[in-house]
């Protein structure tokens, strides 16, 4: 494994071979992240990597383009088939990318855009002052409630009605139920906003029905393609018809330039698993896993934000069990499961130590592991907790998360 690396860079190649290692042997829990598929990986290390294409199919700056033209049109074809949208570009280089460039498209610095706070699950690039959305733009935010810590529509509404932003954003990094687009779109219409949804986390469970779609309701839908899509990293921008032209204008030329073209391609290949019937398979068990992950953790006394999830992911309160989230964190590392300490709707520490931990089930879904496992992990996370000083009980459950990795190996054949 590795060898033409080994014979250039053989610190480079130690790296690559014990992240493998890492990966193979421990519960990767991080609600972001996901294992590729052999077959995106390797178009991901193809030869496509060597060129330019700036601009558009048929349309570019450079020569030579037929065939990444055509890899390019067919990422472009299954997004919108997969999420029955009417456009879709597929050339944001992330998240984040295409999230500006659905704000610039249709808004001036300065104007006011309105998103859940990302101290109540919202993202980054939804106007938090540090990043370009808070920089650029007159930056609002909604919150959950503090009984049910799930979104109050009408308290929304009525922030809206008072402040009018210009555009309404929707979508979370770590709000584990649904949306309600419906109320959305009403409360965008109300104000004449744009309505952009984010849905970087839920895509995979969108394309695969087990979550319902935003894209009938939104101006604008963006997304990443990794997460639940278990794709390449990358971005993605689904709108309507008539608001089309101004986002393909403004990723390219006004935020890139050349795309990564083997990574659109590896879009593609991603579209193409997600069409496949046992993806809707995987979707459900992504969904069933995280049920079950967490209606054993509440059976052992740990508090789930708004009780329970509708989607992927698990937001755990750890303050009643005396930690921190970045304490909890720590104690899951070194029993063998990946997390992120993560804050709480009204948390009362720092984003830097928080109250809480993120759980998510893709990447455990992807090696096969069901809710017979999640019962298991979560014996192995409440042994933590409770064995904090115990160096001995500590490594056995280490240990256990091992022999589960062992049980459900990833990428068996590679070298």
């Amino acid at each position: 494994m590795y060898d033409q690396v080994r014979q250039v860079d053989t610190e480079i190649a130690d790296i690559l071979e014990a992240e493998l290692g890492r990966q193979r042997n421990q519960l990767e829990m991080i609600a972001s992240e996901n294992f590729t598929s052999r077959a995106v990986m390797e178009t991901m290390g193809s030869t496509l990597t060597n060129k330019y294409a700036e601009g558009y199919p048929k349309k570019r700056y450079y020569g030579g383009c037929v065939h990444v033209d055509e890899a390019e049109m067919l990422a472009k074809r299954r997004a919108m088939a997969l999420f029955g949208a009417e456009r879709a570009n597929v050339q944001p280089h992330s998240g984040s990318t295409a999230n500006m460039t659905a704000y610039l498209a249709f808004l001036k610095p300065g104007d006011k855009i309105l998103g859940l706070s990302l101290s109540h699950g919202g993202h980054l690039t939804h106007g938090h002052p540090v990043n370009f959305s808070g920089l650029l733009f007159d930056a609002l935010h909604y919150e959950v409630s503090p009984d049910t810590e799930t979104i109050d529509y009408d308290k929304l509404r009525t922030q809206a009605l008072a402040e009018r932003p210009k555009m309404l954003v929707g979508g979370a990094s770590a709000y584990p139920r649904f949306w309600d687009y419906e109320k959305l779109r009403s409360i965008a219409d109300e104000i004449d906003a744009i309505l952009m949804f984010d849905m970087a986390h839920i895509a995979g469970l969108v394309a695969g029905g087990v979550h319902p779609s935003p894209v009938p309701f939104c101006d604008v839908v963006t997304s990443t393609t990794h997460k639940t899509l278990r794709g390449p990293r990358g971005g993605l921008v689904l709108s309507r018809k008539d608001k089309f032209k101004a986002i393909n204008k403004m990723n390219f030329p006004g935020i890139q330039g050349g795309p990564l073209m083997h990574v659109v391609a590896a879009k593609a290949v991603c579209f193409q698993e997600c069409m496949q019937g046992d993806f809707k398979l995987y979707a459900k068990s992504m969904v069933d896993n995280a049920k079950a992950l967490g209606d054993a953790l509440m059976e052992r006394g740990f508090h789930l934000v708004s009780g329970g999830t509708d989607n992927h992911l698990l937001l755990v309160n750890v303050a009643g069990k005396g930690l921190t989230g970045k304490a909890m964190e720590e104690l899951l590392e070194h029993v063998g499961i990946t997390c992120n300490k993560n804050t709480v709707p009204f948390d009362k520490e720092s984003p830097f130590v928080t109250s809480g931990v993120r759980l998510g089930t893709p990447a455990l879904t992807t090696r096969g592991m069901g809710v017979e496992e999640m019962g298991r992990i979560a014996h192995i996370i409440d042994s933590a907790v409770q064995n904090q000083e115990n160096q001995d009980k500590l490594d056995a459950l280490r240990a256990e998360a091992e022999d589960l990795c062992q049980s459900f190996p990833l990428y068996p054949g590679m070298a």
